[in-house]
């Protein structure tokens, strides 16, 4: 079995942490748990080794976790904006649209 198939597995972030051997601190991860895991897997989606043997793969996971684990010690999961409901809530307001009325429907009152 690879580690990609044991990774799909699991069901906690901890034992993410424990099965690629990522030292944490509970509290962080119990804050910041799906931000870190979603950060990992876009790492991991953005530069997933190739042909890689299995125990590449490993360190690479075991990287990349690492790395989103420290992303998270240093910035908030509202910081990083990983989720929509973040993004949005930053977004820039988009002006109201003014009514808009064609001279060619307008009309004259004789009266």
């Amino acid at each position: 079995m690879s580690i990609l198939e044991d990774l799909r597995k699991l069901s906690a972030a901890e034992e993410f942490f424990d099965i690629l051997g990522v030292e944490y601190d509970p509290t962080i991860v119990r804050h910041s748990r799906l931000h870190i895991l979603r950060r990992m897997g876009e790492y991991l989606h953005k530069a997933a080794p190739e042909g890689a043997t299995d125990e590449e793969v490993r360190e690479s996971c075991r990287n990349f976790l690492a790395q989103a684990y420290q992303d998270f010690t240093t910035s908030t999961p509202i910081e990083q904006r990983l989720f929509k409901v973040h993004k949005d809530a930053v977004k820039p307001k988009e002006e109201p649209k003014k009514p808009f009325v064609p001279l060619n429907t307008l009309t004259t009152s004789n009266g």
